[in-house]
């Protein structure tokens, strides 16, 4: 029979004030986080939009001469209209005052502009029609890819050695490294045209409706395979090789030995300790590989002709569409940041180390 030992009056304030520390450096760390959110936010901003800017061409004045020489409109009607609309998209004045007027439509008003490929309609209009089928695209790759990415590395690192450990390791050094539209370009040709039992372009059948019906869900589901299954296949194999080599690592510390020879069966040893340890910097890992898969997906869209912000970003710079191709492109930073910090403020609550390091010492 056991018997719990009461915590002493000397022994409570000193846990107390063990907690109150634990947690002044969880909140230091977590400002700290916050302040270089914001800060990145703002130099994003100012880079997409000087970048953009500085790209030779102006639309308006560029669809204004194609009319003019259709005979459309006069030189005097055709400089009118190119003020006008000029001053309705916000390309008007100076370089710094667009800045600052673009920067307080998007921070205050939260109005990227109006589109010109498909004027009059706002920018963020098209960019949230677009967006759910980015982020169900980009959800399901991203978490299904690194879900079994980790699991198969940590099965490859535990029967090491074998026929089965060595063909997947193989296959992975090959695969991870082939570039998403590459593989793109593959499947489509082998199960697009090939085979010719996946459809190849579009998000559902024309014959659908959009809705909650049970045609609609599995015409989505199954023309999303073929664009999802490029992210994944390479986003699995990436993981399995980084877990492989996390675990590799950890499959030689004597708490592992300790766990054998207690008795603990196999399966508890490497999913409870081996894998719980070595998943730590694959969380950390996540959040820094969106970017990239986010950046390979736009390619990936557009050559599925997947209705995503991928699709709508290439349509736009095709017009040089400021307004369109900066609000995807703030929308896309601000997600991927956005994800970023969520992992960096889960962090200290996940690794003990962490939240013992972020004091800054």
């Amino acid at each position: 029979m056991t018997t719990s030992v009461p915590v002493s009056g000397a022994a409570a304030p000193r846990i107390a004030r063990k907690q109150t520390r634990t947690w002044r450096r969880i909140l230091g760390f977590w400002a700290r986080r916050l302040g270089i959110y914001a800060l990145t936010m703002w130099g994003a901003f100012t880079v997409t939009f000087l970048f953009l800017h500085l790209i030779p061409g102006d639309p308006v004045s560029a669809f204004a001469e194609r009319l003019l020489d259709t005979g459309g409109a006069t030189v005097e009607v055709n400089q009118k209209m190119i003020e006008h609309y000029r001053s309705e998209m916000g390309l008007d004045g100076t370089l710094w005052e667009q800045y600052w007027r673009y920067l307080y439509n998007v921070v205050v008003r939260r109005d990227f502009g109006l589109s010109f490929i498909a004027f009059p309609t706002p920018a963020q209009d098209l960019i949230f029609r677009a967006m759910p089928w980015t982020i169900a695209l980009l959800g399901m790759a991203v978490l299904f890819s690194w879900v079994v990415g980790l699991l198969a590395g940590a099965m490859v690192a535990w029967y090491r050695g074998s026929l089965f450990s060595n063909a997947l390791t193989n296959i992975g050094l090959v695969v991870a490294h082939i570039p998403f539209f590459f593989l793109s370009y593959l499947l489509l040709l082998a199960f697009g045209y090939g085979l010719a039992v996946l459809p190849t372009r579009g998000a559902y059948s024309v014959n659908t409706t959009p809705g909650l019906s049970l045609d609609f869900i599995l015409s989505a589901v199954r023309h999303a395979i073929l664009p999802a299954g490029s992210l994944v296949l390479v986003s699995v194999f990436s993981w399995l090789l980084s877990t492989r080599a996390l675990m590799i690592g950890v499959l030689g510390e004597d708490y592992l030995l300790f766990a054998e020879a207690k008795g603990l069966p196999p399966r508890r040893i490497l999913l409870r300790h081996a894998l719980r340890n070595a998943m730590l910097p694959q969380i950390t890992a996540l959040g820094m590989t969106l970017g990239f898969v986010v950046s390979g997906a736009y390619l990936v869209e557009w050559i599925f002709g997947y209705p995503g912000v991928g699709t709508l970003f290439i349509q736009a710079a095709g017009l040089k569409d400021l307004n369109v191709m900066q609000g995807v492109l703030l929308a896309t930073i601000f997600a991927v940041l956005t994800a970023n910090l969520l992992v960096d403020l889960l962090l200290p609550l996940l690794d003990p180390r962490v939240r013992q390091g972020s004091s800054g010492k």
